[in-house]
């Protein structure tokens, strides 16, 4: 395809490149140029993404949007910028050492099939910062860190985007005379684009492996690449998907507003810590009692402390209710303890010895012999006429403790039980509303 560019049609400046003489980046800006002119776009609905090297520096010389971020990330502000803007042409310009530094990062929009258009500029070395090798360096080539030829077979960049779900992949070089066709025809792809560009670094690259335009296909050639179009697949783009997805959720769910129905007696803040094993739903009963104060006009925090196996181990949580409102702060001593298990012990056992005798503990008669100076209120779930659950003996010995402690209205502990486990919650609470009588 020959087209010619009137200076209307351009998107280029008047800024002249930069780069080494012979260098491919020039010609393949040039081709970007052109592309974006039979596309007919409007400059301020194109953004050109960039990062790091020679490459790096095109977003510059172009009358478009720009964003120009770290070594390796453009993919990744190419993404946000599209999810954000869908109706945006957004086109990234990476070298093949950001391709390395941000793999991950190209893998992932390959799989999400994100509608952003990557253009490789691919010289098979850090061209800006010495000639180093890259993970796209051929086997056997010399760079300045592999003067005696490289060992590692070079990543295959459209392979890699292409099996993880690529819409379109191209490789070809920046001497292909159809290189702006398949520039036009990977921006209009709906989906994620990606073409790989091999070129000549004259700084480095070309006098230390004699390397010119024919060694470029040879060299393809030599390690098993093909070229040409490698992928082209109906694949729907991710914020489309994204937007179908969100429109079938309906509605936004209305933010759930508490309301204040009782008053507390409390005056004071008062702090509370709940220990015992992950996975007995300390926190679930910690949070319910927390509601609880808040539907009785108390302000509440909540935090707690668990392993990252989650159910195992201890679980500690800490509540602190206040008739005015006070910053999340840690527990060193609290008011009132309540302790479930032999995991929450092992960990409040410095609490428990600088606890005093203004301070409550409520437990189960196995701890009944804990070594604490507290105030200690030993419950028996025995001496209740029903079975209790293991996994609700929290929310039983919370609601004996508030309801000892007048910390908030026995209804008001059961209002907080509404939800999916409603049920099991009110018949531990009135369990522990029967133990407290």
């Amino acid at each position: 395809m020959s087209v010619t560019i009137t200076p209307l049609d351009s998107f280029r400046n008047d800024t002249p490149y930069p780069f080494c003489p012979g260098c491919g980046h020039g010609s393949i800006l040039d081709t970007l140029n052109e592309a974006l002119g039979v596309m007919e776009l409007d400059p301020a609905e194109v953004v050109i993404v960039s990062d790091i090297g020679c490459a790096g520096l095109s977003d510059q010389y172009f009358k478009t949007s720009a964003f120009h971020g770290l070594h390796g990330r453009s993919i990744t502000y190419a993404t946000g910028i599209k999810l954000a803007r869908p109706e945006l042409t957004v086109v990234v310009i990476m070298g093949d050492g950001g391709t390395g530094i941000g793999g991950t990062h190209l893998i992932n929009a390959a799989r999400r099939n994100a509608g952003i258009t990557v253009l490789v500029f691919n010289n098979l070395n850090f061209g800006m910062t010495g000639g180093q090798h890259s993970t796209t360096t051929p086997e056997g080539s010399v760079t300045s860190t592999t003067p005696g030829g490289n060992l590692e077979h070079p990543l295959d960049i459209c392979a890699t985007v292409g099996v993880n779900g690529a819409g379109y992949v191209h490789r070809g070089t920046s001497f292909d005379k159809d290189l702006a066709e398949r520039m036009v025809d990977a921006i209009r792809h709906p989906g994620f684009a990606l073409l790989d560009i091999w070129e000549l670094c004259t700084a480095y690259f070309v006098p230390m492996n004699k390397l010119g335009r024919k060694g470029l296909d040879t060299t393809i050639e030599r390690l098993g690449f093909e070229q040409g179009v490698l992928y082209e697949r109906d694949v729907i783009e991710y914020s489309a998907a994204y937007q179908e997805a969100a429109a079938d959720l309906g509605e936004r769910r209305v933010p759930v507003t508490i309301p204040v129905e009782l008053k507390s007696e409390l005056e004071s803040s008062l702090s509370i810590v709940v220990a015992g094993s992950a996975g007995a739903k300390v926190r679930s009963a910690a949070r319910l009692v927390a509601e609880a104060g808040m539907r009785s006009g108390l302000w509440a925090t909540l935090r707690g402390d668990y392993p990252v196996t989650v159910k195992t181990g201890h679980s500690v949580t800490s509540v602190i209710l206040s008739p005015v409102e006070i910053p999340p702060v840690a527990i060193d001593v609290p008011d009132l303890l309540v302790l479930v298990s032999e995991d929450g012990l092992k960990k409040v056992g410095g609490m428990l010895a600088a606890m005093g005798p203004q301070q409550l503990v409520v437990t189960l008669p196995e701890f009944a012999d804990v070594e604490t100076e507290a105030r200690l209120v030993v419950v028996d779930p025995k001496a209740w006429e029903g079975r209790i659950p293991k996994v609700q003996l929290s929310l039983v010995l919370l609601t004996v403790a508030a309801i000892l402690t007048d910390l908030v209205p026995s209804d008001a502990v059961r209002a907080a039980a509404a939800g999916p486990f409603e049920t099991a919650n009110l018949n531990a609470i009135e369990a522990g509303i029967g133990l407290a009588g």
